[in-house]
């Protein structure tokens, strides 16, 4: 097994997986396309299916279980999978997973119409939609890195699209799912989601060369090599995340913050909008300010990340991205005020994801990076199912304020302690080394021509 700091040294290139051929845009396109539409898909299911279960039985606590059987195998399937897209290909997962979503989405209406619809069938087909939408997802991602190469276009750019692409969703798939919803009902609207996802499936079909690259399945075992199985490939992933200490702190990091994050969207949020009169109007002007000053972050971002220096720019995003609003809260100020401080902390958290991206695709070996990035992201999502919970927990006992000052103390702190850590440098020294390599190659290809034509 390659060490951590060994790849993190030498980055993409020392996998053996660097591209060559004529510049294509195609690929990066075609896995932005389906990231759009599939994402957008699973964001106005978030809306459509908790309603469709909500006006069809009436019940607030099987909308919960409805939801809870979505998010549950979403995390756990897609830390399961990881040596699977390792083994076939992302490309293969990709379509087949979009697709599975897809059916599985088309069923509900489809049964539902036809009267035989039980309680426990939606519970089964979100589970299947979950289920299929966290390896689906994550193996768009792990296209990135090759697509960005073939494009010519730098790391960060790639990811801060991919990031820019991914913001656009959770802020346009809610409100079209909303719209939808109102628009042709609960039950029509499932099938909408069905056509994105089969949307999704074809797009990568159509532009993804088959067994190139990335989008290829792991080569076969030569003669006399012993296979390697499906266990000792996920002790691989895990193998190589406890290794790597700044992959290994970054995720936990995003793991505490992610669950404070669910607590403010889940809990806080809707409490203080009850509280202070605001309603749900409050709640989708914040919602939609945050999610637009993350898109304009992330913009920024996929033009500028890879001249800045990441650790800065890093954890000066975390800094302003939930305290400030938590604070501007908790003080009754003007809604105009906390919109303001929502504006400024999601445009800081619009640069979060561009950035991790670029030092998860720098430092995990092409071979690995199914596995490693199912285990890193769903150890991200660990704690987001109870981050509700807890919040919940917390504002019963204590009262909405201590529970908004609470978070942002907590947040802060957390940020601060994990910032701390001398591993965070390598975050720059690996993007240095790339840069070097880059150069040298710049500066040694005339030679090469001059050569050539002498």
């Amino acid at each position: 097994m390659t060490g951590a700091r060994e790849g993190a040294a030498t980055g993409p290139a020392s996998t053996g997986d660097d591209v060559g051929g004529p510049r294509t845009l195609r690929p990066l396109v075609g896995i932005l396309a389906a990231m759009a539409v599939s994402l957008t898909g699973t964001r106005i299911s978030a809306v459509a299916l908790p309603w469709f279960v909500l006006v069809t039985t009436g019940s607030v606590a099987q909308t919960g279980l409805a939801a809870f059987c979505e998010l549950a195998p979403y995390v756990a399937v897609k830390a399961a999978l990881g040596p699977v897209i390792d083994r076939v290909g992302p490309r293969a997962v990709s379509w087949s997973t979009d697709l599975v979503s897809a059916v599985a989405a088309a069923l509900v209406p489809l049964l539902h119409v036809l009267g035989m619809l039980a309680f426990w069938h939606v519970l089964v087909l979100v589970a299947v939609i979950g289920a299929a939408r966290g390896p689906g997802d994550l193996a768009k991602e792990v296209m990135v890195p090759e697509a960005a190469e073939r494009a010519r276009v730098p790391l960060e750019r790639a990811a801060g699209v991919s990031g820019v692409t991914e913001r656009l969703a959770a802020t346009v798939g809610p409100a079209v799912g909303g719209g939808v919803v109102a628009l042709v009902g609960a039950a029509p609207s499932l099938g909408v989601i069905a056509v994105l996802f089969a949307s999704g499936s074809l797009v990568i079909g159509v532009t993804l060369p088959r067994g190139v690259g990335l989008a290829a399945p792991a080569p076969a075992p030569s003669e006399g090599e012993e296979p390697v199985g499906y266990w000792r490939s996920l002790a691989d992933g895990f193998r190589f995340l406890r290794g790597d200490r700044l992959l290994l702190i970054a995720f936990g990091t995003v793991a505490a913050t992610n669950l404070l994050d669910m607590g403010y969207r889940t809990v806080l949020l809707p409490v203080w909008a009850k509280e202070t009169g605001g309603g749900p109007e409050a709640i989708g002007l914040l919602s939609a300010t945050m999610g637009g000053a993350a898109i304009c972050g992330s913009l920024v971002a996929t033009v500028v990340a890879h001249r800045l220096p990441r650790r800065v720019v890093f954890f000066a995003g975390f800094m302003v991205a939930s305290a400030p609003r938590c604070v501007a809260m908790a003080a009754d100020l003007p809604l105009g005020a906390v919109a303001g401080m929502v504006v400024v902390g999601g445009f800081g958290a619009g640069f979060l994801n561009p950035i991790l991206a670029a030092v998860i695709f720098e430092r995990i070996p092409r071979r690995l990076l199914g596995r490693v990035g199912a285990l890193g992201d769903s150890l991200a999502w660990a704690g987001m199912p109870f981050g509700g919970l807890l919040a919940g927990a917390v504002v019963a006992s204590f009262g909405l304020v201590p529970a908004l000052l609470g978070t942002a103390v907590v947040y802060i702190t957390v940020v601060t302690v994990a910032g701390l850590r001398p591993e965070w440098k390598e975050m720059d020294r690996a993007r240095r080394a790339r840069l070097a390599a880059v150069r040298a190659d710049a500066r040694k290809k005339p030679v090469e021509r001059r050569e050539a034509q002498s």
